[in-house]
């Protein structure tokens, strides 16, 4: 009996030190290997974390709504009240980690001022990546909107260039570059087609960009444990010198 009963107490010593796993959705550049990073760290805590790749702007934060994930870390802010607003889902930010600075590349000028009469420019198709990137346009004076918080190119003012806006998924910009005179494109998109938006890009965004890349669960799971451990993971000295030296400029720490 002595010995069952010390079988009995391994089983569940065994089962009170379980590793807990903390299951987040990612797009593979630079978020998946950021969190690749905290792998260690979370691993002395307890908590083994499963990376789940995606690379679109939509799964990522269904999966969260649905409990598929605890967590998902690839938009900003602006994106998730939009997506929020429109899918009628309840996500909450937890915490800022990195800015990925918006860039217009080309394959056939060198200069956003050498732009000819009647230029495509893909942009992408989702609103608030839309609106970030006909803005970078506009801060090059080629064109001017309608005062609105987000901007299509149906609200264009000021097009003396009569310059066309190719609307595609985010993720399909960088293989339209061939087709296309400019695109402007996600760093996340431009980094996995190894294009580095601080040496690569013809005209970049200003770095003090309010689009800083997010940390995200379901509304009411926020101050779960496991939660609050990978949030204070990630903005470890570890992960920001990780970035700086990684990314050399084309990401930025933003905590």
């Amino acid at each position: 009996m002595k010995f069952k009963a010390l079988i009995i107490a391994s089983i569940l010593s065994l089962g009170l030190h379980a590793e807990e796993t903390i299951t987040v959705a990612a797009t593979p550049v630079p978020h998946a290997e950021i969190l690749e990073q905290v792998k260690p760290e979370l691993q002395k805590q307890g908590y083994k974390l499963q990376i789940k790749e995606f690379t679109d702007y939509v799964l990522p934060n269904l999966a969260v709504d649905s409990g598929e994930v605890d967590a998902n870390f690839f938009q900003h802010t602006p994106y998730l009240e939009e997506f929020n607003k429109s899918k009628h889902t309840k996500l909450t930010k937890v915490i800022n980690v990195h800015i990925e600075p918006m860039a217009v590349y080309s394959k056939k000028y060198k200069s956003l001022d050498d732009i000819k009469q009647g230029a495509k420019i893909a942009i992408p198709n989702d609103p608030t990546n839309e609106s970030r990137a006909l803005d970078i346009i506009a801060k090059k004076g080629l064109v001017k909107f309608q005062d609105k918080a987000l901007k299509t190119p149906l609200d264009i003012t000021y097009n003396p260039k009569k310059l066309q806006f190719i609307e595609l998924k985010a993720a399909q910009l960088p293989r339209a570059l061939d087709d296309v005179d400019f695109a402007v494109i996600n760093s996340n998109y431009a980094l996995s087609a190894n294009l580095n938006p601080a040496k690569d890009s013809v005209f970049i965004e200003d770095k003090q960009s309010p689009y800083a890349n997010i940390l995200v669960v379901k509304t009411g799971n926020e101050n779960d444990a496991k939660i609050k451990a990978l949030a204070k993971a990630l903005q470890s000295d570890k992960v920001k010198n990780f970035i700086i030296e990684k990314y050399k400029g084309s990401v930025l720490p933003a905590f």
